[in-house]
């Protein structure tokens, strides 16, 4: 097991308390991997406080659902209580409506799980596991795991259970002082153990205070959604002392079991990557150092111009495509994608997007795909005017097309005047030089062969780099889809960095296939070939949908295939501006390499 220790951006103080000062518990929200619909926590008729204030959120809290309120938990630094009940007025236990215990039960049958958090720290539950099970119980061997969050409720034998019950235990680590100076501490840990127990079992006096069972004598506290409930909210609170320091309290969450499966991608995909250079090393350099020694022979002009291959194309090869202004723009929003995820995953990779910091991460992705419009934009109007284009206003137009769906506001005062900038800019730039002149004629393409009709294409070019990558992927959509956190950028950013090499190998190997079949139309197909890989991302997604998530309503499906269309759509942008961008260096490097009459 590796332990990964989080790095925090200066700035971001400890908090420090003092004996019996109050530890402020919030609420962050209900999530479920059923569903994937997450509630504020007040949508459930939990106990409140007298005042309800929810904490000033950021764009990522927004886009991820965190709705941060306080509670009507009251702990205190270093404080015990064995049990407390929450918003009981005279010994009086609370009374869920019909209604409130159908809304109830059906969260529960929904596999929903709150989240709290306690110096902005989340509660977990430890899950304790052993590994040796047929073995004695002295053999056995425990392994500690974490969940994020605790479960609403659950249910046995059609019935409906809620844990109403929550017992706290927190960590703290003691701070060195000098000796005439009050101890200080710090929270380092926050776990919580969901107990359900009936209103019976539960014995509540006059000042709030309640005794809990002993043993396992209690039954559950039974939810049935026909009739009115009655049950006491109640809390125990448990601290213990730490070694854990401030600086590596994230360790418990940030823990990965499983880091011998991450180094396993990474050398599959470094495999893949050497597999890929060894084709283009002995196929492509060797095939092209003895294709342009036949075609520079002057003294043999005629044979040369009867043989077939790629230099017969030459005046034909840049030859601008149909609907540059769309190519030019999808390259564009590829180019701001790109310059988006290396800056957000080599940032994170830093440790500057801690998750300490909600929200960070996605707010950061948002303003750089916003900022990354200039980009995008001057990369788009130079390649629409080497493509002879002349209607650049209306380009820059649809470059950042999708931000605009998205988000109207952030397009319009920012990524659209950035876009516009750097069209105008890109579009008054010299265009691309090629390295030959086009015939005004276009050349007769001959008949081809069956494996270069353009879906085959996709599906050789897609398989090895998605190859490279599809272990992380798993990681990511259990990020995404599980609530788990992701926070292995180290890897992340290893994997894109080949991702970006193996998807331009295999652009350069497809577009020379390409042009040795005398086929010079290959703007668009390079485009979309390099981008084959998403197609296979479409489906691992719906394999994971069927095989891992417990998804069966239409409402979830619907949610589930529409992010999941955009982030094909976004791969396959992605992909297919670095295939296409290899493919065209490529291609002005060994027409420049030939002689041209």
């Amino acid at each position: 097991m590796c332990e990964t220790s989080a790095f925090y951006v200066p700035g971001v103080a400890p908090i420090n308390f003092h004996q019996n000062d109050p530890v402020e518990i919030k609420a962050v929200k209900l999530t479920s991997s059923r569903t994937q619909l997450p509630y504020e926590y007040y949508s459930l008729p939990f106990c409140q406080p007298s005042k309800i204030t929810y904490k000033a959120e950021n764009l990522g809290e927004v886009l991820r659902g965190d709705r941060i309120v306080n509670t009507p938990f009251q702990v205190l630094m270093n404080s015990e209580k064995k049990c407390e009940v929450l918003c009981s007025q005279s010994n009086k236990p609370v009374t869920l409506t019909v209604e409130q215990s159908r809304l109830v039960a059906e969260r529960i049958t929904e596999d929903y799980y709150v989240h709290l958090i306690a110096d902005n720290l989340p509660v977990a539950t430890r899950l304790e596991l052993y590994s040796n099970r047929d073995s004695d119980d002295k053999k056995k061997e425990k392994d500690v795991q974490f969940e994020h969050g605790y479960r609403l409720g659950f249910t046995d034998v059609n019935k409906i259970y809620l844990h109403n019950h929550l017992s706290f235990i927190l960590y703290y680590h003691r701070e060195d002082m000098e000796e005439d100076q009050e101890h200080t501490y710090r929270v380092v840990r926050f776990e919580v153990i969901p107990q359900s127990i009936r209103l019976e079992d539960l014995k509540a006096d006059e000042k709030s205070s309640c005794t809990l069972p002993e043993g396992t004598n209690s039954s559950p506290q039974e939810i049935d959604p026909t009739k009115e409930n009655q049950l006491y909210f109640t809390y125990s609170v448990h601290w213990e002392e730490s070694d854990i320091k401030w600086a590596s309290r994230w360790d418990t969450y940030l823990t990965m079991s499983d880091v011998q499966i991450h180094w396993f991608s990474i050398i599959n995909s470094v495999v893949v990557v050497f597999f890929l250079s060894g084709i283009l090393s002995m196929i492509i350099i060797r095939t092209l150092r003895k294709d342009i020694a036949n075609y520079n022979k002057e003294d043999d002009i005629e044979d040369t111009m009867e043989e077939s291959g790629w230099k017969l194309v030459h005046g034909d090869v840049f030859r601008p495509p149909q609907y540059p202004m769309i190519l030019s723009s999808l390259l564009g929003s590829g180019i701001q994608l790109f310059c988006m995820i290396l800056i957000v995953i080599f940032v994170a990779m830093l440790g500057m997007l801690s998750p300490s910091s909600r929200g960070a991460l996605m707010t950061t992705a948002c303003f750089l795909f916003m900022f990354m419009g200039v980009f995008g934009g001057f990369s788009a109007g130079r390649l629409y005017r080497t493509l002879k284009g002349h209607r650049w206003k209306k380009g820059a137009f649809c470059v950042p097309f999708p931000t605009m769906v998205a988000l109207l506001c952030m397009w319009f005062g920012i990524s659209l005047p950035l876009v516009y900038l750097g069209y105008y800019f890109g579009f008054r730039k010299q265009p691309y030089d090629n390295p030959v002149r086009t015939n005004q004629i276009p050349r007769q393409i001959p008949e081809q062969r069956w494996y270069m009709n353009r879906f085959v294409g996709i599906l050789m070019a897609g398989i090895l780099p998605f190859g490279a990558m599809f272990i992380e992927l798993f990681f990511i959509f259990s990020a995404i889809w599980e609530n788990q956190f992701y926070y292995l950028f180290g890897f992340l950013f290893l994997v894109f960095i080949i991702l970006v090499v193996s998807c331009s190998q295999i652009s350069i190997v497809m577009v020379y296939f390409q042009l040795c079949a005398e086929d010079y139309r290959w703007w668009w197909r390079n485009f979309l070939v390099s981008g084959g890989s998403a197609f296979y991302v479409l489906v691992y997604a719906i394999f994971y949908f069927v095989n891992k998530l417990d998804i069966v309503e239409f409402i979830p499906s619907l949610l589930y295939f529409g992010y999941t269309a955009l982030m094909v759509l976004s791969f396959w942008l992605l992909t297919g501006t670095i295939g296409f961008y290899a493919a065209y260096m490529f291609v002005r490097k060994i027409y420049a390499a030939v002689k041209i009459d």
